[in-house]
């Protein structure tokens, strides 16, 4: 892109006036235009990420796949990271929470970065595809159960439904009792929040909760990652755990958003499957946008740019699936050829996984309301204004009013007996009961979920 000769036409944020800033309602409000800009440069573009921490942004297809796939060159340990070991980033930065090191997969290399992953990944591997979309279903049903009988037939989406259906398919796969839930719940949400404590009230639960599988090991992903022969400690294990939540809620709030309002959209093309609304979100609306900050282990050049050794580089998944030389051929690509879920060694392991919940949460939005409507067109509605995730703040729809039938489920039920291909169509089974017909139950939101399963 030919940059503007006139000083008086330069934009704000454009090279010239110092890095690009990745951060603030100017961002939120056009991500695409400071891509556009970053390009300018090259297949990666110095930026500020938040205040005052300068990284290099790589927007480029194969730029990206090229730190993705070179280990050796480019690691992931942040320890290594020039501008915090030198006092330069501020402590209380909100990058910190997302660069900073944590003993877990996403930030090992080598042989604990294997030994972690496998943990990991083997223990995702055991989790039964059935019974994950007879989970997400549930949840789905008693979050809709919640709002369906509104009598003004109206909703917020992201807030009642996008974000808690996660947060509960989470705690379920874990196997927390409701108590520990309701604070695992609390804890993460708290962290994405900015709440003072969350930190302690996810560790204090998720340590309460491995001590239980200690004591009483079950079928739960949990006690799996606990006995997987790579022998992980219980801090192992709290940290895989936490990135396993923090890595998959979040862009699974995302997702589901933004899926369930291209397909309720007015560009939308009637007829075409949820799978391609889930697939054109993960392509265009990538839910993790930057992130996967990597140090290169000496001096290299990207596209006529030096880059330090140990400064961080991080990758634009948002701008890598958008790349102008991509999208002229991106037809050809598999469906999957996307970045969404990245590359390389630390891919995320769980992509099958989060492809069918995000398709089975708006599947089942659209079967139990099918009148759904958005109260106002896709072009107007408002995107978070952060640089690490794309996700809408708000997504207002309405319906006409129902009431729902209770989804409870045996304890002994919940192992999956629903198809795939019909998410909807299998037997509700125990007591029912209509929304609204007793009081909430006392307790979190995972309390009242596991109460609502039950038919109390």
């Amino acid at each position: 892109m030919q940059q503007p000769l006139d000083p008086q036409e330069i934009p704000p944020g454009c090279p010239a006036h110092g890095n690009v800033q990745m951060y603030g309602p100017s961002f939120g409000a056009d991500p695409e235009g400071h891509y556009e800009q970053l390009r300018a440069f090259g297949p990666s573009a110095p930026v500020d990420i938040a205040p005052d921490v300068q990284t290099e942004l790589v927007t480029s297809y194969d730029a990206a796949l090229y730190v993705l796939q070179n280990p050796a060159s480019f690691v992931r340990d942040s320890r290594r990271w020039n501008a915090l070991n030198e006092g330069r980033v501020p402590a209380d930065s909100p990058a910190l929470p997302m660069m900073g090191y944590r003993p877990n997969a996403l930030f090992s290399d080598g042989a604990a970065h294997a030994r972690l992953r496998q943990a990991v990944t083997d223990s995702l591997a055991t989790v039964n595809e059935h019974q994950l979309i007879r989970q997400t279903q549930q949840s789905a049903n008693y979050l809709i159960s919640q709002f369906s009988s509104e009598p003004r037939g109206q909703a917020e989406l992201m807030a009642e439904y996008a974000q808690p259906l996660p947060l509960l398919v989470f705690s379920d796969l874990f196997g927390c009792p409701p108590e520990i839930g309701d604070r695992v719940i609390a804890g993460i949400s708290g962290i994405f929040e900015g709440t003072p404590g969350a930190d302690e009230v996810l560790g204090g639960a998720l340590t309460e909760l491995i001590a239980l599988k200690r004591r009483r090991p079950a079928a739960d992903l949990t006690t799996r990652l606990m006995q997987h022969s790579a022998q992980l400690s219980d801090e192992e294990v709290l940290h895989q755990l936490v990135t396993l939540l923090s890595g998959g809620t979040a862009p699974l709030t995302a997702a589901i958003g933004t899926s369930s309002a291209l397909y309720l959209g007015e560009d939308w093309q009637i007829g075409l499957p949820v799978e391609d609304a889930v697939s054109q979100t993960l392509w265009n609306y990538a839910p993790i946008a930057n992130y996967a900050a990597h140090y290169p282990t000496h001096d290299v050049e990207l596209g006529g740019r030096v880059v330090r050794a140990n400064d961080p580089i991080l990758i634009s998944f948002a701008a890598a699936n958008t790349d102008p030389k991509l999208t002229q051929h991106r037809e050809q690509l598999s469906a999957k050829a996307h970045l969404a879920f990245g590359a390389g060694p630390h891919a995320c392991p769980a992509k099958d996984p989060a492809f069918m919940i995000a398709v089975t949460a708006v599947e089942t939005l659209l079967n139990r309301l099918p009148d759904v409507e958005m109260r106002v067109p896709f072009k107007t509605l408002t995107w978070a204004p952060s640089p690490w995730s794309r996700s809408l703040v708000t997504l207002p729809i309405r319906f006409t009013p129902r009431l729902l039938p209770q989804a409870a489920e045996s304890a002994t039920s919940r192992v999956g007996q629903a198809s795939p291909q019909q998410p909807s169509a299998s037997p509700q089974v125990g007591p029912s009961r209509t929304a609204g017909a007793a009081p909430q139950p006392k307790g979190g939101l995972f309390s009242r979920f596991i109460a609502w399963t039950r038919g109390e």
